[in-house]
């Protein structure tokens, strides 16, 4: 069984800060590396849509939505199986409940999904 835990939403002003942290375990374990990582987000009502990723390997290339290219960070740490978003300059458009993603070939998991709201 492989669980993807979120964790580090929360509210916050605008204009600050807020770190997701994403925990893998189980079956996923032994090939953590193997995995592309990725952050989504969803409003109610609307489609879930890419927040970020990182890819496998050495390189970790990483990609962004244009809404949240400058503004946020996604990183991996594969010996603690987690992957990190760092979320600066939060705005309004930002609150969304945010989860997690692991993906390698036909293999996909999903976080239960973590709160973040944004006051203005």
């Amino acid at each position: 069984q492989v669980q993807l835990v979120e964790s580090g939403g929360g509210m916050v002003q605008m204009g600050g800060s807020l770190r997701l942290t994403c925990v893998a375990s189980g079956g996923i374990s032994g090939l953590y590396s193997a995995y592309t990582m990725s952050w989504y987000r969803q409003v109610l009502g609307k489609e879930r849509e890419l927040v970020a990723s990182i890819s496998s390997g050495a390189g970790s290339l990483t990609n962004y939505a244009d809404s949240t290219k400058g503004r946020f960070t996604i990183s991996r740490a594969n010996a603690l199986n987690s992957v990190y978003l760092q979320m600066n300059r939060l705005e309004a458009d930002d609150t969304a409940v945010y989860y997690c993603h692991a993906e390698l070939r036909a293999r996909t998991y999903w976080g239960q999904g973590t709160q973040v709201t944004v006051s203005s």
